[in-house]
């Protein structure tokens, strides 16, 4: 049985800025189909059944692309793959300040210290840059050794056309295709740490000595947090070369887990748009295939 499923318009309406704000700026919203296929707006996109292997939708899936902060999620599997003491303190260094720098504001201060639990997190949920050079720290790996090890895990994967050349993402080199990240959701979808991360709309951590100091996050990825879809795992990405990622597996039905990945959408909301268009599209073929079996 399908869960409840939000329309591309009822999605729209969601997510659209005020009146005010929308004044001078709007802009139509693409018909959610187009030549029978839903019509996807990212550049790049690759929809896969991940219970038969199916390719259900595929737009330039070979495309190798920039993937900004979707590289966290491998990141995060390689310290994890390390065995990474969750509950154990890292502080953030002025070393981590200059790998994140010219990304997005980072809430973790330097000189401030945070359980390996709570850095997972700010990577995962709200992509903190300066986490992630601290957990590779944490388990011995200082940022080259990091991208050797996150590269090599592409490897063992079988993401042919997947490479890192930093471990946060903004470098426009970390780049892969819609093909090869369904298969980096699915080695995601086999932690649980990370999927139960990913699931999370919000998040509060905690500075470690620092009783009464909150960080408080949120997911940056709006299914995740909408609670509307079964999210087994996800990633956004945005830099100003790869434009805006989403990286994403959810259950759509009982049987049936669903990656979609969709890169170079340009428009914050069109990612989210684009999964809204393929989930009214795969949810009106199965009924049809419904009828004619009747």
């Amino acid at each position: 049985m399908f869960r409840v499923l939000i329309s591309v318009t009822a999605l729209t309406m969601l997510l659209a800025p005020t009146a005010h704000a929308r004044k001078g700026r709007s802009r139509a919203v693409p018909v959610y189909t187009r030549g029978g296929q839903p019509n996807i707006q990212a550049q790049a996109a690759a929809v896969v059944d991940l219970s038969s292997g199916e390719e259900l939708v595929l737009k330039n899936a070979d495309d190798v692309r920039p993937i900004a902060s979707i590289s966290k999620l491998m990141a995060c599997l390689v310290v994890l793959d390390k065995k990474i003491d969750l509950e154990a303190a890292t502080t953030i260094t002025d070393g981590d300040r200059q790998i994140a720098f010219g990304g997005a504001r980072s809430r973790l201060p330097v000189g401030l210290t945070f359980s390996n639990r709570d850095l997972l997190h700010a990577a995962l949920m709200a992509s903190d840059n300066r986490a992630v050079p601290a957990l590779g720290r944490a388990v011995g790996l200082e940022p080259p050794a990091l991208v050797t090890a996150m590269n090599a895990k592409a490897s063992e994967l079988g993401l042919k056309n997947t490479r890192f050349q930093d471990p946060v993402g903004l470098n426009s080199n970390n780049t892969s295709t819609p093909r090869d990240l369904v298969g980096l959701l699915r080695a995601a979808m086999k932690n649980p740490i990370i999927t139960d991360i990913t699931q999370k709309a919000h998040y509060v951590a905690h500075p470690v000595g620092k009783p009464g100091w909150t960080i408080e996050y949120t997911n940056t990825d709006v299914i995740a947090r909408s609670g509307k879809w079964e999210v087994i795992t996800g990633k956004t990405g945005y830099t100003d070369l790869a434009l805006y990622c989403l990286a994403i597996a959810v259950k759509l039905s009982d049987e049936h887990p669903v990656a979609m990945v969709f890169l170079g959408a340009v428009g914050k909301m069109t990612r989210f748009g684009d999964f809204s268009r393929v989930t009214q599209w795969l949810t009106e073929r199965k009924w049809k295939a419904r009828a004619s079996n009747l």
